[in-house]
């Protein structure tokens, strides 16, 4: 299927400001990401509810998976500006909510209005950056959005730490008020698209199947072992229920007339492929996120800052690499690209776990920065390959099911990490605050990364060999000068 026209897309704006623009509201769902962690113990104090903090990551992190489809499908639907404007918007409501919650429980249930804004903002961000920029210049424009990630890793738990010991915790959530503000403006000032208007029948029933199936498979999941016990009748009733609710989804899928997630994504060779190697992606990243500054903490004694620059590391060598890729897989082609990037990452998950019996802040942060150069040669040029084989109405659902599956990954290796961790904890007789069992279980959570990496090169080797030259039929149009 060919790309629309550029009179029916109608770009009218220069590319400069509406990259400004992405970059900021990708900004504001990295820094909020971290910028949260530093502050809990602050925000407890104030709130009470020290049980319950947990759920301010795990209802932020459910709400913004579970969206992501629906709002991709939209995209393709009534165009992309409407939509990165709605998530900006309930960004924007739930920052204002977070910042004069008077509760946890309300501060939770506003961090889920914030985590809908983030299911918009992120892919969005990814899909408009593909619709305004040609097959060349996708790389470096990806890798853009990747370094804002990297310096937000620095920059959120500082910030984030200033706010608690010198103003409030409060200013987490009020200093997002003034970026969606810019943020949004400039997207209405510089983003202009033309969509033809016609009739839309939305498959409600599919967006609530869908929604519910997988807010209760995640939400097991996340909740797995540690709220509930696996084999209790909350875990086994929100993965049966959940189960059941994706076969309805299913059954409905293939009936509706405009589908909020076509099968045809799953029919597609490279697409397919590409979505598995996303999954990969996001479990590496939250298996290294969520357990080398502990480590380092308890076996190094670092301070926190410190702990978090080391894997800092990791989001500094993946837009490094992000930004060149596009000069590999012009030359090597997408799949040779990914394979290079994860025979990388393997490299330096397996030399993470081999020094992590002798502590070293030194290693881990060259590690994990060996890591983030392979995440660079994998994320970015499968998202653009995947996104390039598609036509316009098409490019918001499989950029959606690209960072659906992420989500997916870091949930999934979030609970598969934690059980690897218990374990080795109970293994040891020693407890959460032993160093020496830490560290045990640290290195077994980074050989389990390792092997996260190596079933990752496995859905690479089996994705196509397409050529670059193939794909030029589906580039998106440039955007006016």
């Amino acid at each position: 299927m060919n790309e629309p026209t550029r009179a029916s897309v109608g770009f009218r704006s220069e590319r400069g400001p509406i990259l400004i623009a992405l970059m900021l509201t990708t900004g504001l769902v990295a820094i909020d990401s971290t910028i949260l962690a530093t502050a809990v113990p602050s925000i407890v104090k104030d709130l009470g509810g020290f049980a319950s903090f947990p759920w301010l990551f795990s209802v932020y992190l459910l709400a913004q998976a579970v969206s992501v489809p629906v709002y991709a499908k939209l995209s393709d639907t009534v165009g992309r500006k409407p939509i990165v404007l709605v998530g900006i918007g309930l960004f924007f409501l739930g920052s204002v909510l977070c910042g004069f919650a008077w509760s946890m429980p309300a501060l939770i249930a506003f961090r889920a209005v914030q985590g809908l804004g983030a299911g918009a903002i992120q892919p969005m961000s990814m899909t408009i950056a593909g619709d305004i920029y040609t097959l060349a210049e996708r790389a470096k424009t990806q890798g853009y959005l990747a370094s804002v990630w990297a310096i937000s890793s620095v920059v959120g738990p500082t910030l984030g730490g200033v706010f608690a010991q010198f103003l409030s915790w409060r200013w987490i959530f009020f200093v997002n008020v003034p970026l969606c503000i810019l943020a949004a403006w400039m997207l209405i000032r510089s983003f202009h698209e033309s969509i033809e208007r016609k009739r839309h029948r939305i498959d409600y029933a599919g967006s609530i199947l869908l929604t519910a199936g997988m807010t209760l498979l995640i939400l097991a999941v996340l909740e797995g072992g540690q709220a509930w016990a696996w084999n209790s009748i909350w875990s086994i009733g929100s993965f049966a229920l959940g189960g059941l609710l994706l076969v309805a989804f299913v059954l409905v899928e293939r009936r509706a007339e405009e589908p909020v997630l076509p099968l045809w994504v799953f029919s597609r060779r490279l697409l397919v492929t590409t979505t598995l190697i996303s999954l990969g992606v996001g479990a590496i990243l939250i298996g290294l996120t969520s357990y080398v500054p502990t480590y380092l903490e308890a076996t190094t004694g670092a301070a926190p800052l410190v702990a978090g620059l080391a894997v800092a590391a990791l989001t500094l060598g993946w837009p490094i690499a992000a930004s060149v890729s596009g000069r590999f897989y012009l030359r090597i082609g997408f799949r040779n690209t990914a394979l290079l990037g994860t025979g990388i990452a393997i490299v330096g998950s397996i030399t993470l776990a081999a020094t992590s019996l002798h502590p070293s802040v030194l290693f881990v942060a060259v590690s994990c920065f060996i890591v983030g150069l392979g995440m660079g040669l994998i994320a970015t040029p499968t998202l653009i390959a995947a996104q390039s084989s598609v036509a316009w109405n098409e490019r918001g659902v499989v950029t959606g099911s690209n960072m659906f599956a992420r989500s997916i990954g870091s949930a999934v290796g979030v609970a598969v990490f934690g059980a690897i961790a218990n374990a080795v904890i109970g293994a040891t007789g020693g407890g959460p605050h032993d160093p020496a069992a830490v560290q045990a279980a640290s290195t077994s959570v980074f050989v389990a990364v390792a092997v996260a990496a190596v079933l990752t090169i496995v859905a690479g080797i089996a994705m196509p060999s397409t050529r670059v030259e193939d794909m030029q039929i589906h580039r998106a149009p440039a955007a006016a000068d």
